[in-house]
């Protein structure tokens, strides 16, 4: 009897020890989330579009990926909303969060408001709306949520907005927007847990070797929004952009660089 308990007794502290170590594999897996606008979240601009946020994944390793992008939102009104706090609860260390904005967040605040628009500036500059509400830069506002992201153990990727149709004129031809440079600065700001790619400029450079027949097919409603198969296209422009960054999210990346189409900047 004594040796049937002790046997017992054996294997529950077994089953005890083997729990906690199913738990830490589980927690072990790290988390991407991805943070953004329509032209990353599920759904994109509507009918006919979708986000590139959606494929991304399909070159993923090792790493769940969470897609918080929200149509409709800049930096200033996903600070507003809470949802960097929101993202923030669930980041541990280990994880990682990619923050794309820019399409949404420019306009004017001298006479109307339209809940998107950042102060222009890339410092500590503020606006206030006619509303009497006070308003923060794109830098400010990424910044910010960067340092929330990074005092959590999280690495952050900031991103440079998609363009827009680069080839709408029938010539494709690309200018970087201000909020590339922004996002550089919020780099900087935020220090070595903080890490760049620039999005745009690899987007823009294939499609300018796609040629205009082909990119045009990618915008079926607008010149912002792409298509599924367009946005499949910007998310291994992503890729290409992480790999050839040296990015830290690069180790969790399926593709070698080589086999990505484009080349590095």
């Amino acid at each position: 009897m004594k040796s049937f308990q002790a046997a017992v007794y054996a294997a529950l502290a077994g089953l005890a020890l083997a729990a906690p170590v199913e738990e830490i594999e589980k927690r072990a897996t790290p988390t991407l989330y991805l943070i953004g606008d329509s032209t990353m979240a599920k759904g994109g601009g509507g009918t006919g579009t979708q986000g590139w946020g959606v494929y991304l994944p399909y070159s993923m390793t090792g790493i769940n990926v969470v897609n918080d992008a929200v149509a409709g939102r800049s930096a200033r009104s996903y600070t507003d909303e809470g949802r960097f706090n929101t993202v923030a609860a669930s980041v541990v260390s280990g994880d990682f969060v990619l923050i794309e904005f820019g399409h949404n967040d420019g306009g004017s605040l001298t006479t109307t408001d339209n809940g998107r628009t950042d102060c222009g500036g890339s410092g500590s500059e503020t606006c206030t709306t006619p509303a009497g509400l006070v308003v923060q830069t794109y830098p400010t506002y990424l910044t910010n949520a960067a340092k929330l992201m990074t005092a959590k153990g999280a690495k952050v990727i900031i991103s440079s907005p998609t363009p827009n149709n680069v080839c709408e004129t029938g010539t494709c031809s690309y200018t970087a927007s201000r909020f590339t440079g922004y996002c550089k600065i919020v780099v900087s700001n935020v220090g070595s847990a903080a890490s760049f790619v620039d999005h745009g400029q690899y987007v823009a450079n294939r499609y300018i070797t796609l040629g205009a027949t082909v990119v045009d097919t990618y915008y079926p409603n607008d010149h912002t929004h792409t298509s599924p198969k367009g946005a499949d296209v910007v998310a291994a422009a992503f890729v290409k952009g992480a790999l050839c960054s040296g990015s830290p999210l690069a180790s969790y990346i399926k593709n070698t660089t080589a086999s990505v189409l484009g080349s590095c900047i």
